[in-house]
């Protein structure tokens, strides 16, 4: 007894329970955090010992930058969840994995990102200590049993604490999480991406120092004229982010040479990167210290074009950094680029502006908001963060107006954000829901098809589009001899090996590893897989063996979910209408007979369309006594009992009597003037 009363205790789908794990995710997200800035400062300081020993001096990142990034590429090439800067790999798994991301993945993105930043590669360190908050979250979430929509948000809490604990900004962190990574303010999410990105933040702070985050003195708005300048900013910073977003989705296009030989990838992009830093020693890495130096409150003392072209290279530095596959984030060179444009915009105004005079500092921050907002579309992160990282809420006003200009901008010359280029690119658009939807009520195990005809390994495509056509299906699941689920084949994929053939095998035309959902996936979740993959299927798995095949979830299937959905809101409302005329206390019983001819005869009850204050309670049909549904059908002869308001019988047999003639209404057949959900359902 003693021990079920624990087990029930340490059920982590109670609340206390959850929120614990929350905490702990949050703790170790800081750990992590605080792992990988030590990480990057031990390959930098190796560097730099490096550069005194060999005499080369800043010129040393000619073979440190190519060397870093090569030996990422490689990691990302054996583990591919390690490439880029994270985020797009964290709201992916999000989307379509189940918040699925690998434990490995901790480990080997400290890794990656401290032999990318380390050796001078330009990036950010956000990014990856998102993913691998997420990736902790994702793995405390499974390994204790966690539902899958308790697992997504402990990923999107490690998510949100990556970035409380780069910044010292839980508040940042929370917006970013629901903003960015789930596309969302569901509440249910919400308590433990906020514990959590507390708990990050502090815990980072704590282990290495408030100096080594970015901060920022607070500034404040000066003349009220000045908004115009700021509006300027918000355009300025929207072309700028343009630019960095054209530049990295160039670097991730189809490159011929690199098809054929992708090892030259990282050495051929890398050459450029290392001879920027080399000639610009302030481009390398993070550029986080350039960036302290603009926000700090210091006079300039660099020229307002120096400013824009270091912009103008930072761009071309990261492009290049992270098109080589290393393991780096947008968010730092984002807030470089707009500390630098918006520094340098304030330099440039100085000279023609009398009216008051401009804080190049307060340009600087703005301008990284602004940056920010336009290349990840996250403008409420991006405000947010730069009141956390000055304390201050002076710039309150040049922030909403610049950034939601420079949203608005870049939403229209580019649809893209820098989060979902490397997305769209492996074929995966994400669809952003509200926090309501009638297919959430609904799990795929309660509408899916059963197991049925599938395809083995060894069938030939011709063979396999003769099953397809005998079960009228465009696609089936794969199963080897095992009776395990490797993959999915569709006519599409038949088509791309060239059509039916005796010599191709489904194994060479299918594919591979394919996205799959549990019975207790929500439909919504399961559309929106499907939406953002583009394709018409899933494989329904067990619970407890994801290669074991139990069914299918298809297209077709979603309209009987939907129904399936609205006739149980429908019972939900009639269930509230019948309750309150059971209180009315001038209601009552009454009977009627069905007779012969009428309109209901030969109908179902729901195409019925009954009095306002009318409840069916029963039929008795010769000796026989139903209970009335929708799908029932009315007989003559049938004596049904009915509940309603004084009249209601008068009306009731008034509507009988009218023959398939005159059964003309305003309101469809079968919907019930009293239930305003408009939807058929038990009456």
């Amino acid at each position: 007894m003693i021990k079920s009363r624990l087990r029930r205790l340490a059920d982590p789908r109670r609340t206390a329970v959850f929120i614990t794990l929350s905490l702990v995710v949050g703790l170790l997200a800081g750990l992590g955090g605080a792992g990988l800035i030590a990480a990057i400062d031990l390959i930098s300081r190796g560097t730099r010992e490096l550069e005194a020993w060999s005499g080369l001096g800043q010129y040393l990142v000619m073979l440190t930058v190519p060397a870093g990034l090569y030996l990422a590429w490689l990691l990302a090439r054996r583990y591919p969840e390690v490439r880029g800067s994270g985020v797009p790999e964290t709201t992916a798994a999000l989307a379509v994995r189940a918040g699925y991301i690998p434990t490995r993945s901790i480990g080997l993105k400290i890794l990656a990102t401290a032999l990318t930043l380390g050796g001078g590669g330009s990036a950010g360190r956000e990014g990856p200590t998102v993913m691998i908050g997420a990736a902790i979250g994702s793995s405390i979430g499974r390994h204790t049993g966690l539902g899958e929509d308790q697992v997504r948000s402990l990923v999107a809490a490690g998510a949100g604490a990556g970035i409380g604990a780069t910044f010292n900004a839980p508040i940042a962190g929370m917006l970013f999480a629901m903003e960015v990574i789930l596309g969302n303010f569901a509440i249910r999410h919400l308590n433990a991406v906020v514990i959590a990105s507390v708990t990050a933040a502090v815990t980072t702070r704590t282990l290495v120092g408030q100096e080594r985050i970015l901060s920022a003195i607070p500034h404040q708005a000066g003349d009220p004229r000045e908004l115009l300048l700021y509006a300027t900013l918000g355009i300025v910073a929207a072309g700028f982010g343009f630019l960095f977003l054209k530049a990295f989705d160039g670097v991730h296009g189809t490159i011929p040479l690199f098809e054929k030989r992708p090892w030259l990838r990282p050495l051929v992009l890398g050459l450029p990167v290392a001879g920027i830093i080399a000639v610009e020693p302030r481009i390398f890495g993070t550029g986080q210290q350039f960036i302290q130096e603009l926000v700090g409150g210091k006079p300039l003392a660099v020229a307002w074009w120096v400013l824009l072209l270091l912009a103008g290279l930072k761009i071309l530095a990261t492009a290049g950094t992270l098109g080589s596959h290393g393991s780096g984030g947008h968010f730092m060179p984002a807030l470089f680029i707009g500390s630098t444009v918006g520094a340098g915009l304030a330099a440039l105004l100085a000279t023609v502006w009398s009216i008051s005079e401009l804080d190049t500092g307060a340009f600087a921050i703005v301008g990284m908001a602004a940056t920010f907002a336009a290349v990840a579309r996250a403008p409420l992160t991006s405000i947010l963060i730069v009141f956390e990282l000055t304390g201050d809420y002076g710039l309150v006003l040049p922030l909403m107006l610049a950034t939601s200009l420079a949203t608005l901008i870049a939403d229209r010359v580019h649809k893209e954000s820098v989060y979902t280029i490397p997305l769209v690119r492996r074929g995966i658009r994400l669809l952003r829901t509200s926090d309501v939807d009638l297919l959430d009520t609904v799990a795929v195990g309660e509408v899916m098809t059963p197991r049925g005809a599938v395809i083995r390994p060894a069938m030939t495509t011709g063979e396999v589009q003769a099953l397809l056509d005998r079960n009228r299906h465009h696609g089936l699941a794969v199963v080897d001899d095992n009776d395990t689920l490797v993959g999915v084949m569709t006519i599409t994929d038949i088509v791309r090996s060239g059509g039916p053939s005796d010599q191709v095998t489904a194994s060479d035309a299918m594919t591979p590893r394919p996205v799959t959902v549990t019975k207790s996936t929500p439909v919504s979740l399961a559309l929106e897989r499907m939406a953002s993959l583009g394709v018409g299927r899933l494989p329904v798995v067990d619970e407890d063996d994801p290669s074991r095949l139990v069914g299918m979830f298809r297209r077709e299937t979603a309209v009987k979910a939907y129904h399936h959905a609205l006739n149980e809101v429908t019972e939900t409302e009639l269930r509230r209408k019948r309750a309150g005329l059971w209180a009315r206390p001038d209601a009552e019983f009454f009977e009627f007979h069905i007779p012969g001819g009428s309109m209901a005869d030969g109908r179902p009850v729901k195409e019925v369309h009954w009095p306002a204050g009318c409840t069916l309670v029963a039929i008795r049909r010769g000796r026989a006594v139903l209970v009335p549904e929708g799908n029932t059908v009315l007989t003559s002869g049938d004596i049904v009992t009915g509940f309603g308001m004084p009249g209601a019988r008068s009306q009731v047999m008034e509507r009988l009597m009218a023959t398939s003639s005159d059964d003309v209404t305003d309101a469809p057949v079968g919907i019930d003037n009293a239930d305003p959900t408009g939807a058929h359902g038990k009456v």
